[in-house]
């Protein structure tokens, strides 16, 4: 590994996409959590 070389990041839309995917992610699962204690008060 060289310091020349570029850093090895990923470009911006692929970087936007996982941050989309991960809360999109937290937020099913605080809707399945919820969902859960709902169904199980009824």
């Amino acid at each position: 590994m060289l310091w020349s070389d570029p850093e090895n990041e990923p470009p911006k839309e692929l970087r936007e996409m996982q941050a989309m995917l991960r809360r999109a992610g937290v937020l099913l699962a605080l809707a399945m959590v919820v969902a859960m204690f709902v169904l199980g008060v009824h």
